[in-house]
């Protein structure tokens, strides 16, 4: 994805994840909400141990970073710990361990019971903490909660040195109920930390640390609720409590999940797949200006970024077509106008990445609002078209032609660096990316002898996003009647589909080369980039045949996906960020790429893969990415030590997945749905789509597995003869 792994130097214009950041050990859990997001011990607490990367997290910055609940000063015992099927709650249950009382007798282990309920909305962090006596007399005890801050800037937990840091103010009582914490930054700018009981804490023993002491009466429950709000110097936030905020997010949850169908299939195991998806994709659907956008992922991108946004808008595209056009319109809105190298910003670039915290307004980082990405120009301009053939909707395709055009300008004119017919990148900004495309960490694009290529380089998938926006670009430029326009584009795309196949295609690997490297000397190696060129149409038919092979070879193949980089090159390591590791929304693309060409039983390979890792995975929640390593008999797949979950294009993949196997194209302008070669498997025999949204109605979709051969049967409750259903087999 982006900026990933950034434990190279800030000279070097790198921005990795440093190794240490791992929170997978930990075995933690996550919630999040728009800007804010926390990653818990099992037990609810926060603990600044090990990786240090536990917290809660908002807007770029972990305000909190210590987070302790004890029991007349002990940790209480773990009974379970759960995140709700909702996502929006986190529920932990503990009890006592063996405790001397006051009056020298000892409360037996087991005795209390404790539940914690745990969730964060915008801005809060609420916990509500739950507490009850099963022994037949009264028992005194003393609870306790221990709260810090360190304000750290997420770059900083990412593992970025800073020489200098702000001034960490402390703490401030300022009732009996409440507690402040606050930090100046370098910025001069005052994040702080507001704590608010619903109930007097008896003392505050030393800083950051309140206690209760209560007096349990057998079988009566207390409780304890408390919340935590998170503002900066110039803002503020009017006092919510738990029940407030966890009802504001079942009313977020209901809306958010308004943008996607009800799937359900013979395979509850499956289905529950596609509900967690569904509940992850909700829950990194942000509210802004211009409607929902999916945040990239939890931990270290819990913000809008634009290639991330637009593949998750194509994932599920077929289901979800309001996401597509509030993700137009954000993009849109966010454009680059000017020419600005310190961001590498040109006009017409669809945004990278925005970003908030001390750091980028300091310029300490460049990414308060980047644009070094290669790709997600054509990609906005894809997804363009295809928002459009799903739906139909002019008034959004009108008011955003002027960037679609803006986006298509740029690519002529600042995307191809040489004018030999390829968009090629050569990062600008001092501190930007070095590498652009999806793979951009700093040794992602390389000969195969191991040696990095040097810019400007022209990546192999990046060609066919350009030869899709330009097709798409001209069918737009048709609906406004500028025929010379759609003539140009259109025959452009037809000129770069041949000089592509000829000038990335290598005879011996049977695949496309990864990349052109300055001096066009071709990166000979074998890739996952080539199967994203099967997604945009790019690849000639022969050469696709021979491409999904490839894929499936055990080189490439690790039993799980597809390896972004194949076991036989001299940088492959299954451990690596993008040298060898799987990606679901990178197996989806390819799949769904090989189920366009024809071949649905090669995608349909890559869609158990990927679901049998899910069984293996905690929630059924297919992570950013995973290590490459061969499939092993009765194991899950190794986990990537920093990967993020949820991650959006990852939680979206299944959509895709299930859409590269039965090939349904939804078409608006000729109201038609259509299956290509549909197939299912044995383990799915049955699929039911409700609320499919055609825009004139809601309809269901039924699709059922007849026989050894394979025959796929569909059935639909649309009311009239607008549109049609047709099966290609």
């Amino acid at each position: 994805m982006e900026i990933q792994e950034e434990k190279q130097v800030i000279e070097k214009g790198e921005f990795e994840v440093l190794a240490d950041a791992s929170y997978i050990d930990d075995r933690t859990q996550v919630l999040n909400h728009c800007d804010t997001f926390s990653i818990t011990s099992r037990s609810g607490d926060i603990l600044p141990l090990g990786k240090e990367v536990q917290g809660v997290y908002h807007q770029d910055t972990r305000f909190i970073n210590e987070l302790r609940l004890l029991l007349n000063d002990q940790y209480p015992v773990l009974l379970s710990s759960n995140i709700k099927e909702a996502n929006d709650v986190l529920s932990v249950d503990l009890t006592n361990p063996l405790i001397a009382l006051p009056d020298e007798t000892k409360l037996p282990q087991g005795s209390i019971h404790l539940h914690r309920s745990q969730l964060v909305r915008n801005g809060r962090f609420h916990e509500k903490i739950e507490i009850e006596n099963y022994l037949d007399h009264q028992i005194p005890l003393t609870i306790s909660l221990q709260f810090d801050g360190d304000f750290k800037d997420i770059f900083e937990v990412r593992g970025l040195e800073r020489e200098r840091r702000g001034i960490y103010l402390g703490y401030e009582q300022l009732n009996d109920r409440t507690l402040k914490i606050s930090y100046r930054g370098l910025d001069e700018v005052v994040r702080q930390c507001k704590v608010v009981f619903n109930r007097s804490f008896s003392t505050n023993e030393s800083a950051g640390r309140v206690a209760f002491d209560l007096q349990l009466e057998p079988k009566k429950l207390q409780h304890i609720e408390y919340s935590l709000t998170f503002s900066q110097e110039g803002g503020s936030q009017d006092e919510v409590d738990y029940w407030q905020s966890r009802h504001a997010n079942a009313s977020d949850l209901d809306r958010g999940k308004d943008y996607l169908p009800i799937i359900e299939t013979s395979n509850e195991q499956f289905t529950h797949w596609l509900n967690r998806s569904k509940a992850d994709l909700v829950s990194l659907m942000a509210d802004t200006p211009t409607g929902k956008y999916p945040y990239a992922g939890v931990p270290w991108y819990n913000t809008a970024f634009g290639r991330d946004g637009i593949i998750t808008a194509l994932e599920t595209l077929w289901v979800a077509p309001k996401l597509s056009r509030d993700v137009l319109l954000f993009l849109a809105a966010n454009q680059a106008t000017t020419l600005d190298e310190s961001i590498d910003a040109e006009p017409g670039k669809i945004l990278h990445e925005t970003r908030g915290g001390e750091m980028v307004a300091l310029n300490e980082v460049p990414f308060k609002q980047y644009y070094g990405t290669i790709d997600a120009t054509p990609l906005f301009v894809m997804l363009a078209g295809a928002y459009y053939e799903r739906t139909g909707d002019m008034d959004t395709i009108k008011r955003i032609w002027p960037n679609v055009q803006k986006a298509l300008d740029w690519i002529y004119q600042y995307g191809d660096l040489d004018g030999d017919g390829y968009v090629e990148y050569q990062h600008k900004s001092k501190n930007g990316l070095t590498n652009q495309g999806w793979k951009d960490s700093h040794d992602s694009v390389s000969h195969a002898n191991g040696q990095l290529a040097e810019p400007a380089i022209a990546l192999c998938e990046v060609q066919g996003y350009v030869y899709s926006a330009k097709l798409y670009g001209a069918k737009l430029a048709e609906l406004f009647n500028e025929t010379a326009k759609a003539n140009q584009w259109r025959k452009s795309a037809e000129k770069l589909k041949i000089q592509f196949n000829k000038d990335f295609w290598d005879e011996a690997l049977s695949c496309y080369v990864l990349a052109l490297d300055g001096q066009k000397k071709p990166c000979r190696v074998k890739s996952s980039n080539a199967g994203q060129v099967l997604y945009t149409g790019i690849a000639d038919c022969e050469k696709a045949e021979r491409l999904s092979k490839t894929l499936l070879e055990s080189d490439m193949y690790s039993g799980w996906g597809v390896r972004t980089l194949s076991q036989h090159e001299a940088r492959y390591n299954p451990m690596s960020y993008h040298n060898g590791s799987v990606w679901p929304h990178d197996v989806a693309l390819i799949a769904d790429g090989m189920g366009q060409y024809g071949y649905p039983h090669n995608a349909l390979k890559l869609m158990t893969g990927l679901f049998d890792a899910s069984l293996f995975i905690n929630l059924q929640r297919l992570p950013e990415l995973f290590c490459g390593m061969d499939r092993r008999e009765g194991e899950g797949p190794t986990a990537y030590p920093v990967a993020c979950s949820p991650q959006a294009w990852s939680v979206a993949a299944v959509y895709l997945l299930l859409r590269s196997i039965l090939q349904i194209n939804i078409d608006n302008s000729k109201r038609e749905v259509s299956f290509y070669k549909p197939i299912l498997p044995e383990y799915l025999e049955r699929v039911v789509i409700k609320n499919l949204d055609l825009g004139n109605q809601m309809v269901n979709l039924e699709l059922t597995r007849h026989g050894k051969d394979n025959m796929i049967g569909v059935n639909w409750n649309y009311e009239g003869n607008e549109w049609v259903l047709k099966i290609i087999k």
